[in-house]
């Protein structure tokens, strides 16, 4: 059974596609704000309808990206760790979700290294796998350990389509997790391999499509539909599923679980 969540989205009202800051983004094709917010809806939507909380933060004009709130903080044992990004286009992204936080009466803790939130790291029963190699800087493990008072796993990242730690990995509950294993340095994968024998391995096609960047209740999965063979697996391997169509999003590199950062008092 399932434990009710507590989520933070924001509404894509000014997404759209108009600089490059991974592989992912054109800013020469074509994007639709109107089907972008509208599956975004159906996501949000998903979530209240499985018994979760979805709490709002106001999207600010000229910040495109604002929409992936994974990458807005990362909140444990209600410490809430800030961010820093890599990339000039999003670093006002990081005093907004600061400043909401702060206003829900959470204390902050504003990085001092590069650090890009769930995107990067993720808290899998006990511990934290954080990712580096592309975003979150190795030397900011050191301090999200420190201060979120946690064990962190520093897993290598070495292909740049899936340049956060949440387009290659998916935790599925304290136990277990899906991946991609071309996505990891050879270390990282024995690392990954030794700490979750039974995880569910994705393939290629479906990473592809950004069906690791999905968000578990430890229950229930909630994926990109177009991820047939991992909903697959994870049937078979007694999860739930609810396929999603976030094809507007992933022009900028996002899924189910960018857009959702988890709120854990």
């Amino acid at each position: 059974m399932s434990i009710p969540r507590r989520y933070l989205m924001c509404r894509p009202t000014h997404f759209a596609v108009t600089y490059r800051i991974n592989p992912w983004m054109d800013p020469t094709a074509p994007y639709d704000n109107a089907l972008a917010i509208s599956q975004w809806e159906t996501l949000r939507e998903t979530f209240l309808g499985l018994g979760h909380t979805v709490d709002l933060i106001e999207p600010l004009p000229g910040l495109p990206d604002m929409v992936f709130a994974a990458n807005g903080a990362t909140v444990v044992d209600g410490r809430v760790l800030g961010v820093q990004f890599r990339d000039a286009e999003r670093a006002d992204e990081a005093p907004a979700y600061a400043g909401w936080f702060r206003e829900q009466g959470f204390e902050v803790r504003e990085p001092k290294h590069t650090n890009e939130g769930e995107g990067d790291i993720l808290l899998a029963g006990d511990l934290l796998l954080a990712g580096t190699g592309f975003r979150t800087s190795h030397a900011s493990h050191a301090e999200t350990q420190e201060f979120l008072e946690r064990p962190v796993i520093t897993l290598q990242l070495v292909d740049p389509a899936y340049y956060h730690l949440d387009t290659a990995l998916c935790v599925l509950d304290a136990t277990n997790i899906a991946y991609l294993p071309q996505a990891f340095s050879p270390g990282s994968l024995s690392v990954l391999r030794q700490l979750f024998p039974n995880a569910i391995i994705a393939t290629p096609e479906d990473a592809a499509v950004l069906g690791l960047n999905a968000v578990s209740d430890g229950d229930t999965v909630v994926l990109p539909v177009q991820a047939a063979g991992l909903a697959a697996s994870l049937r078979a391997a007694g999860y739930q599923t609810i396929g999603v169509d976030l094809s507007e999003l992933r022009k900028a590199g996002g899924g189910p679980k960018c857009c959702t950062l988890e709120v854990r008092p």
